[in-house]
């Protein structure tokens, strides 16, 4: 373990005796985190590293340097906290610690990242970020922008324009990493094989099925994910400053995917952690009286809302708990359990993603115990429209299933790159039953029209009718379709 710290109202040699007594009883408990570095920070450098995303080096856009106003005087004015730690998936990981802290609220928050560490370096979704070349990585793409900002032929304002689409746009990518993307020469295979009819046993008696040849040459062959590497790839206006600018934001936004993937998860099993290392510590008698403070204020329910550690760590919870003491109903229901609940919670944090992790473990009984529910705005107030009962309490599960990881953000391909044989950009929106948010359509559309620089379109649904969006000449147009 490395630390750096200004002056603090505690030793460096208590912090490193403290880490060391909590990496060992982490290795006991079972977990495998990556080797951990810690430096503590005052409250600018904390704010600086919560507008970057906790990364050491970042390329320079205006949007962060908003943000750290508005953050710093947001805190200035008490209106908001700073976290207690920030932790990023590196290899090695490395972790920021609030200069003022406490020592218990050190010795927590030390504990705390343990847990996203390990979770980090085994949770499949984290498979494709290349922990070990995080912060190498992020100091090229950052050393790329300003090399371009610094280029007298291309400028700020250039880079910036370009950043403020890719940024925009950037979420509009695949989200399970983990499902490796075919190559192009896969597509026309998988094309071609799709086209051919199907074997039949009783083709001489059958009339000859005629073989329609495939159109190989439609762009995409499939509905394209990944947007920004798409017109990366097929505008052919793009100078190359441009293309690596759409790669640098796509690459990042891969990068955080698995976090926004995985945030209930993350965040409920180092909590899960943090207490089970903090209950076998030998505290002394004031520090277990803080602690216990402390971990209440960080697990708190949110009225109204979803607090991350709270729902997460309950669920880690109730897997050891069944897990270790099944039911005969759950026997009976899942067979004999031939895990300990500790292997099941191992098991459980490689393989799942918030999804899935609440759609298998989030069960009616604790549905119940946390009392969700269900609201929606009317007339602009906010009403409960489900309760969990017998009879809504499988629609509030899925309503939240729906609403965690980038389930928030609309899923949309790209089906056409020369719809109606003009070089138009055609799309179509997912539909799940939430309508888009037309304000915020139009301008998407607007970003997209910047990016691909001829007209685009967007098949959506909008108060249950199918309807056209299209945008050219800086204006949008809606149209129904039949």
């Amino acid at each position: 373990m490395r630390m750096t710290a200004m002056a603090a109202p505690y030793s460096i040699a208590e912090l490193e005796m403290w880490n060391e007594r909590i990496q060992a009883l982490a290795r006991d408990f079972g977990l495998d985190p990556c080797p951990q570095e810690f430096e503590i920070c005052d409250q600018e450098q904390m704010l600086g590293y919560m507008v970057y995303s906790g990364m050491p080096s970042h390329y320079p856009h205006w949007s962060y340097g908003k943000n750290y106003e508005k953050l710093k005087t947001l805190y200035n004015y008490g209106v908001s906290g700073l976290p207690y730690e920030m932790v990023i998936n590196s290899d090695p990981s490395i972790a920021y610690l609030m200069r003022d802290n406490s020592l218990l609220l050190q010795i927590l928050t030390i504990a705390h990242v343990y847990g996203h560490n390990d979770f980090f370096k085994n949770n499949f979704t984290f498979k494709s970020t290349r922990a070990e070349f995080t912060v190498e990585t992020f100091k090229a793409h950052a050393d790329r922008v300003r090399r371009y900002v610094e280029d007298p032929s291309i400028g700020h304002e250039k880079v910036e324009r370009l950043l403020d689409a890719a940024h925009a746009l950037s979420l509009q990518c695949r989200r399970n990493l983990a499902v490796r993307k075919e190559t192009p020469e896969e597509e026309q295979q998988r094309r071609l094989e799709e086209s051919s009819p199907a074997e039949d046993p009783f083709q001489s008696i059958h009339r000859r099925q005629e073989y329609v040849a495939p159109d190989l040459n439609k762009v995409p062959l499939y509905p394209e994910e990944d947007v920004l590497i798409f017109i990366r790839d097929h505008n052919p206006q793009f100078s190359d400053w441009e293309k690596d600018l759409l790669t640098i934001a796509h690459e990042e936004a891969q990068y955080f995917i698995p976090q926004i993937e995985t945030k209930i998860m993350n965040e409920g099993y180092a909590s899960f952690w943090h207490k089970r290392v903090l209950e076998t510590l030998d505290l002394p008698q004031g520090m277990q009286i803080e602690f216990l403070v402390r971990h209440n204020q960080v697990l708190s329910p949110v009225p109204g809302g979803i607090n991350p550690y709270h729902l997460g760590m309950k669920i880690w919870e109730d897997i050891e708990r069944r897990w270790d003491h099944p039911t005969p109903e759950a026997e009976r229901e899942y067979g004999p359990r031939k895990k300990s609940g500790r292997e099941k919670v191992f098991e459980v944090r490689e393989v799942e993603r918030d999804s899935s992790f609440l759609r298998r473990y989030l069960t009616e009984e604790l549905i119940r115990e946390l009392n969700l529910f269900e609201y929606q705005s009317r007339g602009g107030e906010r009403v409960v429209s489900r309760v969990a009962d017998e009879e809504n309490w499988r629609e509030i599960k899925e309503t939240l299933i729906r609403n965690v990881g980038t389930g928030t953000v609309p899923q949309i391909k790209i089906e056409d790159a020369d719809y109606n044989n003009n070089r138009a950009l055609f799309l179509r929106h997912h539909h799940d039953g939430r309508d888009l948010q037309l304000e915020y359509a139009e301008k998407t559309l607007q970003y997209l029209h910047q990016l691909w620089r001829r007209e685009v379109l967007l098949e959506t649904v909008i108060n249950d009718k199918k309807s056209l969006l299209s945008f050219s000449d800086d204006k949008m147009v809606i149209k129904p379709l039949h």
